[in-house]
Order: structure tokens, then sequence, then C-alpha cells
């Protein structure tokens, strides 16, 4: 995988591996898969402009990855990562928006 450069804080991404069992650098995967579905996520946070992307990881599992892209630095930063609901796949199923 090359092209995109990311970032993630690492306190966090060791807490949503133990809650969720979702690693951030497979969640940087779901990126790179051309089916993935991008949403805006306007509603948690003022700061920075967030997105949602449901998309297939390397490991073969249907994620949720939510992410802000810090366009000067040319980074997307991981926010967080879990496993899709049986919802949410079934929409990656349809194409559908998470």
């Amino acid at each position: 995988m090359t092209g995109l450069a990311f970032t993630w804080d690492l306190a966090k991404a060791r807490a949503h591996l133990r809650k969720h069992g979702v690693s951030f650098a497979e969640a940087r995967s779901v990126f790179y898969d051309d089916h993935a579905r991008l949403a805006d996520d306007p509603d948690h946070s003022e700061a920075e402009e967030r997105f949602i992307l449901l998309g297939l990881s390397n490991a073969a599992r249907v994620l949720i990855v939510v992410h802000a892209y810090r366009e000067r630095e040319g980074l997307i930063r991981i926010i967080s990562a879990r496993k899709a609901t049986p919802r949410e796949r079934a929409g990656y199923d349809r194409g559908s928006r998470p």
C-alpha cells in the first residue's frame, strides 16, 4: 500500500484495539477498497471536518473508519475504527453510504 499517508494517536489506537478488536493499521487498508463508501460526519466535531468510511479491510472485514484529512500536512488522521454492524455490512453490500 502506497500513496496515502496516515497518522493516529497511539494511545487511542491501543484502546480501540482492546475495545473493538480492530487495529488502526488494519483500518488504514480500508482506504484502498475501491468499493468503500464515504460520508460526512458533521455531528462529531466543530474543530475539524470528519468523515466516515465504510469498507473492506485487508483482513476481509467490513469496517467503519472515522477520520479527518489534514490537507496542509497531506495526512489522513484515523480517529476511530470498528467492525461494521450487520446492518452496516448489508449497506456495504448494497452500495449504500454509511
